[in-house]
């Protein structure tokens, strides 16, 4: 039996001082017995599709800032599908850049103004491009999404499931583990990102060599860093995580907000100009 949901909203106290936690379920078709890890939660982005990038930078980053910033961000927002893009700079260690596009679908890596401007990389982008060190990249769905919008500092947990647990991982980091996070006071959202198929090589990518492929993701946003720390001690225990079904390749990481646009910000500085 199919059902059309509705929406509603869920109102959870705490005596910890914790803020409530409010859950709202999209609109979707949902069928007796799909996997819990199908659900959907509050949109804490302005979409349940993400293109995620995590590198380095070889010299001085303020070339690859005036660059992605002056250039990049126009070019992918102009693209049709992405929403917003995100640079966030890591708070210490390696590596530096964590980058989030805010997609319409993951269909977009394969569409063609996609590729068409990635196989037609400007000479900017031919000078920036081969210092990039260590790429990871790839477009995520959102399965589950805690909260509303983006704080100005992230924790960021890639992790591999064991193929033997991977329902009960993602189980329980739907059902549990984020709704605990997401009532934390000073979380702004949690999200769990799931890797689609990876895009296609193109020109661009091939200035800077093969991409690794994209992990799983979950990403904790707040407007403050003190308690990302509390998360990462209590949610995210690397013993805890492999016990329930996560490989040992964990890695941890904080961001701090460095630029965000969105496609109407783009279209307005072109039009401008232009």
């Amino acid at each position: 039996m199919i059902l059309q949901s509705a929406s509603w909203q869920s109102w959870q106290t705490h005596d910890d001082g914790a803020k409530p936690l409010v859950a709202v379920q999209i609109g979707k078709k949902m069928c007796c017995g799909v996997p819990a890890h199908s659900r959907r939660w509050t949109m804490a982005l302005s979409s349940d599709a993400t293109m995620v990038l995590f590198y380095d930078f070889e010299g001085d980053t303020a070339d690859h800032d005036d660059w992605h910033s002056n250039q990049h961000f126009l070019e992918r927002l102009s693209v049709p599908g992405f929403l917003r893009a995100t640079r966030w700079v890591a708070r210490t260690g390696s590596p530096r850049y964590l980058v989030t596009y805010e997609v319409s679908d993951t269909n977009i890596g394969t569409s063609r103004p996609y590729l068409e401007r990635l196989n037609d990389p400007t000479s900017w982008t031919g000078q920036v491009m081969p210092r990039f060190r260590g790429m990871t990249r790839g477009f995520c769905d959102i399965i589950a999404s805690h909260g509303i919008g983006l704080g100005s500092t992230v924790l960021v947990l890639r992790f591999t499931p064991r193929t033997d647990s991977m329902d009960h991982l993602v189980d329980a980091l739907t059902d549990d583990v984020l709704p605990a996070i997401a009532a934390t006071a000073g979380i702004v959202s949690a999200l769990l990102m799931r890797p689609a198929a990876p895009p296609p090589m193109t020109r661009e990518q091939s200035l800077r060599g093969p991409d690794k492929p994209m992990p799983w993701v979950v990403l904790v946003s707040a407007y403050d860093p003190a308690p990302l720390n509390r998360v990462a001690s209590v949610h995210f225990d690397k013993a805890h995580l492999c016990n329930i079904g996560a490989s040992p390749d964990l890695v941890l990481n904080q961001y701090t907000l460095a630029h965000t646009a969105t496609a109407a910000d783009a279209a307005r500085q072109m039009a401008q100009s232009g």
